[in-house]
């Protein structure tokens, strides 16, 4: 077998050289991007951060009330947020959502239109399927390495490396939900002289809302799944304590900030539930 393994195949080989030519040659836009990441997130913690950790609480409560109309689902919401502020995780929780709710941003904004694209074109679905295999099922800890390489440390890497783990999730359920549409109501819409755009906005859209909020749900969940590894290139947030624990072998800051973990998880998940509001 001596043959086969020194005949080897230059995967890592080209990697790095692709790697090395984008670093050279791409500075300029990978720069340009950093800084929109940053402003980005910067605007973002300033809102969550700078009021009272209170009036934060209550306008979750007040999104919660608009979007499900349950007090239920309003009390847990700000019983969660009070759990938070008594652990005293309140800055790594805003760190957090900041980071969720950027990837949600870039998430949404890039998987949105292209499922859109892929449900009216199947052919380049057959294409982008295995490229979004290939994000879903790559090790997370591969994307850290050309995070780094290209924007260093610190939030911004941890959002591109969260992006590019996430992004298949939208893309995927927009085309679901696009591609689903009864051709019985898109005939329809035809027959009444409405356009390819009006035909979208009006008809596919509609239909395929509660699977792009469920694509939204899922990249909510699989951000908060990243927060930990995005701690690893400096992402600031609930990740933090636990790598901390983690070195440290400490089982009660582990615990403490795994299940503030959870809390936030599960407050996002009921807030965004589509079936929740009556």
């Amino acid at each position: 077998m001596d043959w086969l393994t020194d005949n080897k195949i230059p995967v890592g080989d080209v990697a790095e050289s692709v790697f090395d030519w984008l670093q050279g040659h791409g500075e300029w836009f990978f720069d340009g991007l950093a800084s929109i990441m940053e402003a980005m997130i910067d605007g973002i913690l300033w809102l969550l951060q700078t009021p009272n950790p209170l009036v934060i609480v209550l306008a979750f409560v007040a999104l919660a009330w608009v979007l499900q109309r349950s007090w239920k689902t309003c009390l847990f919401v700000a019983l969660g947020f009070l759990f938070i502020l008594n652990q005293g995780y309140w800055e790594e929780t805003t760190e957090s959502l900041t980071l969720v709710l950027s990837a949600c941003v870039v998430c949404m904004a890039i998987g949105v239109p292209i499922g859109i694209f892929a449900a009216h074109h199947p052919r380049f679905y057959t294409y982008l399927r295995p490229v979004l295999d290939l994000m879903q099922t790559l090790p997370t800890f591969v994307y850290l390495i050309p995070a780094i390489v290209f924007f260093g440390i610190g939030m911004v890497p941890g959002l591109i490396a969260t992006v590019v783990f996430v992004v298949p999730a939208p893309i995927r359920l927009t085309h679901l939900g696009v591609s689903r549409t009864p051709q019985p109501l898109l005939e329809a819409a035809r027959a009444f002289g409405a356009t390819r755009r009006q035909t979208l906005y009006r008809v596919e859209l509609p239909y395929a809302y509660p699977q792009i909020m469920a694509g939204l749900n899922q990249t909510i969940m699989l951000s908060l799944s990243m927060v930990v590894i995005a701690a690893l290139v400096g992402a600031d947030g609930l990740g933090v304590p636990v790598v901390r624990a983690l070195n440290q072998v400490n089982t009660s800051l582990g615990f403490e900030s795994g299940f503030v973990i959870v809390v936030v998880a599960i407050m996002l998940d009921r807030l965004l539930s589509v079936g929740g509001r009556k």
